[in-house]
């Protein structure tokens, strides 16, 4: 049986902290891992990776989450890559911003236990 190619997560995150937790988390499972700390530099990755699924933070340098988001879904080859959102931005309008510029769900960072977010990285990518 042909051993099927894994999966690759794009974590656009500035923490560092965060960042390597989450890679420990997604890299100990079937996934390949790529990351990137500012909007402008995961915007070229994505462009050359085409990662399955995009975590996002919206507060980075250079480039905020939103404005990533947007230039994302412009462009036709990676419009369709899933993204959740993982930020610590919990207000209304922020959500609904993220969410309207074509998120595919919004975790805020305090309130989401990591292995819930594995989860549904898995079933969103089965």
């Amino acid at each position: 049986m042909a051993k099927t190619a894994k999966k690759t997560i794009l974590i656009v995150e500035d923490d560092e902290i965060l960042l390597r937790a989450l890679y420990l988390l997604f890299h100990a499972g079937e996934f390949t891992i790529a990351s990137a700390t500012d909007g402008e530099t995961a915007l070229k990755m994505t462009d050359r990776i085409k990662p399955d699924v995009v975590l996002l933070d919206l507060l980075l340098p250079k480039m905020n989450g939103f404005d990533y988001l947007k230039d994302l879904k412009a462009n036709t080859s990676v419009k369709n890559t899933p993204v959740i959102v993982l930020s610590n931005l919990g207000d209304k309008e922020s959500i609904d911003k993220a969410m309207g510029l074509g998120a595919q769900d919004y975790f805020i960072k305090a309130d989401t236990d990591l292995t819930t977010l594995y989860e549904k990285v898995k079933k969103l990518l089965k």
